[in-house]
């Protein structure tokens, strides 16, 4: 297959109409109110729970369906959307996360709050993909990386700040109300968006069809696979970490939440180191997220019983994991060609698709009794292979003689 890039020349980058500085908060925080809108369940698990008359397992149906909700959503959207701008994309797709969320709230049966969850997931990827797009094309080629990482930090601070007021909202005045807020932060996005982020004209001669072919490119694929595999490791430990903190280290009830923020903090640091590497050397900045994670999530089983230790390690995982975002966002800006949103939102599907796998392995693992400790073994074997993924990518671009990639986003 034929490797293709986008032309060298770039474009200027695009200019916001009350400065950057308001478009890139505007940005953040969207992807601040979707974190939020994809992690509150997880805190608010029990109270969900109890409220709709269903076990914790029963209840954890409603997490899988929005990861669904997001595989699902984020090619499909995109390719429905090809001839609109970017901007009109993220109103759409905001104003639809507002609704879904009320439609939460609304539902007044298990089944019928699944399929609301559903619903919101479906612009979730798109949503995350365009606003690391059009943060990109308001800054020089040489500060994308900045850019995605600023952008994706709002993830990050959603585990840390909105992921917790969610638990404190449900706890005090129940999951319908956190979710009712979530949806209020949602329309303020759609404000801030109308008001703040640049007016890009659509491309009304695109069409679904030229979308899906543009993805025919090798290191595309690849840069999806690496995705789907290297970011697993992480969600094989983060997944079951509030089960290893009571059943192995023994760590108080009041304790646990400490090493969730310091998880959050972990995630925040990640995706701005590893934005300051892409903006120096992309395939560096991936192969030290990946082979790092792998090395640190090693370590895993031999810090359980050393609390100080198992902090430390709890703190570098999802830092080494998240830098290899803004990599994987940046590159695909660089293959993607005529499919750049397309790419950029199937990335947050990968990424769904390595929590699903992550968890799944880390299941598979407690089953057959191999312990806790094998939980960082099998996450440090996801982040190798998405290393040797990674790898095989960089080997097929020199093979194909691209020395350099320059990438056109505008």
């Amino acid at each position: 297959m034929i490797q293709t890039a986008p032309p060298a020349g770039g474009v200027a980058p695009i200019t916001a109409p009350h400065g950057a500085k308001a478009a890139f908060f505007i940005l953040t925080f969207g992807t601040f109110v979707v974190g939020t809108g994809e992690f509150a369940i997880m805190g608010m698990l029990p109270e969900f729970a109890s409220s709709l008359g269903l076990s914790a397992s029963d209840a954890g149906h409603a997490i899988t369906a929005y990861a669904l909700g997001v595989v699902v959503g984020a090619p499909l959207i995109t390719i429905m959307g090809a001839r609109l701008s970017r901007r009109e994309l993220l109103l759409i797709l905001f104003a639809l996360f507002c609704c879904a969320n009320l439609l939460s709230v609304a539902m007044p049966t298990p089944g019928l709050v699944e399929v609301a969850r559903f619903i919101t997931g479906l612009p979730h990827g798109a949503l995350i993909g365009i606003s690391a797009l059009v943060g990109a094309s308001m800054v020089e080629r040489a500060r994308r990386g900045w850019a995605v990482g600023r952008i994706l930090s709002g993830i990050a601070i959603s585990t840390l700040v909105g992921a917790p007021f969610s638990t404190f909202a449900a706890d005090h005045f129940g999951w319908r109300i956190a979710y009712l807020i979530i949806a209020a932060l949602g329309l303020l996005t759609v404000a801030g968006i109308w008001r703040y982020i640049p007016a890009d004209a659509p491309n009304r001669k695109n069409s679904p069809l030229k979308e899906i072919r543009a993805l025919a490119n090798t290191q595309v694929l690849l840069t999806l696979v690496t995705a789907s595999i290297g970011f697993g490791g992480m969600f094989a430990i983060y997944t079951y970490l509030t089960s290893v903190l009571q059943n192995v280290t023994h760590v108080p009830e009041w304790r646990i939440m400490i090493y969730m923020i310091v998880c959050g903090a972990g995630m925040l640091i990640g995706a701005n180191v590893g934005a300051w590497i892409v903006d120096r050397n992309l395939d560096r900045a991936a192969l030290l997220a990946l082979g790092g994670s792998a090395v640190v999530m090693l370590a895993f089983p031999l810090v359980l019983h050393n609390e100080p230790a198992l902090m430390l390690d709890v703190l570098l995982v999802p830092a080494f994991v998240n830098a290899l975002g803004p990599a994987l966002q940046t590159r695909l800006m660089d293959f993607a060609g005529d499919a750049q949103t397309l790419a950029a939102s199937l990335n947050h599907s990968a990424f769904n698709i390595a929590n699903a796998l992550g968890a799944s392995l880390g299941s598979a693992l407690l089953a057959r009794q191999f312990g806790y400790g094998a939980l960082g073994v099998g996450g440090a074997v996801l982040s190798a292979g998405g290393l040797v993924v990674y790898l095989l990518a960089i080997a097929l671009l020199r093979r194909s003689g691209q020395a350099e990639v320059r990438g056109d986003i505008g």
